[in-house]
């Protein structure tokens, strides 16, 4: 497994915006999709393209084609919608699969409740997306779900990891590939990422703390 720490000032610079106690849900937001497209541009670099003639104003032309069909990105539920406007920006034709998981409080594993995958995951990559990979379960369940249906090409995408999660994910699927706003010191106590962004489904959504 390779872990991509993308470490672009403009990456470095909105990441620690989101760090900081006093951003409000519309900003977080905001910053939570403007991470993800740059996270996805860099997710998607070594991708192959086919070759395909186009008509350009002085003729035919050679060009690059991106095969949008052979992708889906994989929101988990409910945390990762706030990271799916940033990659539909660039990639508006992407069909969307939903992995909803819950975290069990008590034990700090996830919980499966809901799947909703694209056809023909067999010849597509999916990129998961969701904000922190902590102890690495969610991630590592979501992946089992894409697999079991027949996927074989997949990438995670958070704002930030944590060695802990890392390093379970790696365990478990070693060919899964992370790219990452940051990776943190550790986990608390209680499995939350230090010093992390605080609950990012919360503070994405609105939401008490926990509701």
């Amino acid at each position: 497994m390779s872990v991509h720490e993308i470490r672009h000032p403009l990456v470095r610079h909105k990441i620690d915006l989101l760090r900081a106690a006093e951003t409000g849900p519309k900003l977080f937001r905001e910053l939570s999709a403007e991470l993800a497209t740059l996270l996805t541009y860099e997710a998607l670099r070594d991708l192959a393209t086919e070759r395909k003639t186009i008509q350009g104003w002085a003729g035919t032309v050679e060009a690059d084609h991106l095969r949008v069909d052979l992708l889906t990105v994989v929101p988990v539920v409910r945390a990762g919608l706030g990271l799916l406007p940033g990659v539909l920006q660039i990639l508006p034709h992407i069909e969307v699969s939903l992995v909803g998981l819950y975290r069990n409080e008590e034990t700090l594993e996830p919980v499966p409740y809901f799947e909703k995958l694209v056809d023909r995951l067999p010849e597509r990559t999916a990129l998961i997306i969701d904000p922190m990979l902590g102890t690495g379960g969610t991630c590592s369940a979501t992946v089992d779900i894409l697999k079991q249906a027949g996927c074989r090409f997949i990438r995670a995408i958070c704002l930030v990891a944590v060695p802990e999660g890392l390093t379970r994910l790696a365990a478990n699927h070693p060919d899964v590939d992370v790219y990452t706003a940051a990776v943190d010191d550790r986990l608390n106590d209680i499995g939350y990422i230090v010093p992390g962004l605080g609950d990012a489904g919360d503070r994405i959504f609105g939401t008490p703390h926990g509701g």
